[in-house]
């Protein structure tokens, strides 16, 4: 499965991705993970792809992917095309609206409720994360929460995990 995260700088996309491709990892899975972002890191465009596969994986970049995260649409316009016919989007709706499109659409308000339950956008990135783990289930909902413990700053374990149960939670109505 190859996961491509995009938005912009601050939203946490190069984290997500390497919890994700971490994760996968500790599913016993093979994992790859690259980023790229502009100079101006925190608004700037940026993007995260994970290839997940049981197999050996050779090459780090697919020109499609299966499941396309978009948090920004300056992203969501720049990424759409990479998405396989029938892939996932999941997108966070208040940020991207999608063109009419073959695929299989998910939306979640993951800012808006990170700003609401949270207080902070940041955790945003892990309402999505725990959405698209209940809608994909390509990862373990126990890695996901076991590799964003270990990752995230100290002090915000707690914060994280919930936001991330609450985006499992909406994930698992939409099924």
């Amino acid at each position: 499965m190859n996961v491509r995260f995009c938005g912009f700088g601050g939203q946490g996309i190069v984290m997500a991705g390497y919890i994700t491709g971490s994760a996968a990892v500790r599913d016993g899975k093979k994992a790859t993970q690259t980023q790229s972002y502009g100079s101006e890191s925190r608004g700037g465009a940026c993007k995260s792809d994970v290839a997940i596969s049981e197999e050996e994986i050779y090459e780090l970049e697919s020109e499609e992917v299966d499941l396309l995260v978009a948090m920004s649409q300056q992203a969501y316009e720049r990424y759409i095309k990479t998405l396989r016919k029938g892939g996932i989007l999941a997108f966070d709706e208040d940020l991207v609206t999608p063109k009419k499109t073959a695929h299989k659409l998910y939306k979640i308000k993951a800012t808006d409720l990170a700003h609401k339950k949270f207080g902070r956008e940041i955790v945003a990135n892990m309402i999505m994360l725990g959405y698209i783990t209940s809608i994909s289930g390509f990862v373990s909902k126990d890695s996901m929460i076991q590799t964003i413990l270990d990752n995230v700053p100290k002090g915000t374990e707690k914060m994280n995990e919930d936001a991330f149960e609450l985006g499992h939670r909406l994930g698992s109505k939409v099924k």
